[in-house]
C-alpha cells in the first residue's frame, strides 16, 4: 500500500469516527428529532410549503400587495408554530456547532477548511 493510500485510509477512519461523534451529540440528536417531528406534522409542512410557493411567485415577478400580505400572514403563522420553531432553533444550534468545528479544523491546518472555492473547474 502506498503512503497516499495509507493516509487516505487513516483520514477515512478518522472521518467515520468524527461523524459518529457528531451524530451522537445532543445538538445533532435534537436537530434530528425536531426535523422528524416537522416531517410528521402536516400542518407545519403545509405552512412551509405554502410560504415557499408564495416566495417563488414573488421571485417569478408576481409582486403585488396581495402576495405580500399573504406572505406576512404566513410568516406570522410560521412564527407561532411550535414544531417549526423547534426545528429552526435546533438547526441554528447544529449550524453553530458545525461552524465551531470548522473554526477548530481551520486553526489546526492553518487555512480556511470549509471555504467555498466558487465551484466549477477550469
Amino acid at each position: 500500500m502506498s503512503e497516499v493510500q495509507s493516509d487516505g485510509a487513516a483520514v477515512e477512519a478518522e472521518l467515520r469516527t468524527f461523524i459518529e461523534t457528531l451524530t451522537d451529540t445532543e445538538t445533532y440528536q435534537q436537530f434530528s428529532e425536531a426535523s422528524e417531528a416537522l416531517k410528521n406534522d402536516p400542518e407545519a409542512s403545509a405552512l412551509l410549503q405554502e410560504f415557499e410557493q408564495k416566495q417563488q411567485r414573488m421571485q417569478d415577478g408576481e409582486f403585488d400587495q396581495s402576495v405580500m400580505s399573504e406572505l406576512k400572514e404566513l410568516q406570522t403563522e410560521i412564527a407561532d408554530n411550535e414544531t417549526i420553531q423547534r426545528q429552526q432553533a435546533a438547526q441554528e444550534e447544529l449550524t453553530e456547532l458545525l461552524q465551531e468545528t470548522n473554526d477548530i479544523i481551520s486553526d489546526r491546518i492553518g487555512q480556511e477548511f470549509a471555504q467555498s472555492t466558487g465551484g466549477g473547474c477550469c
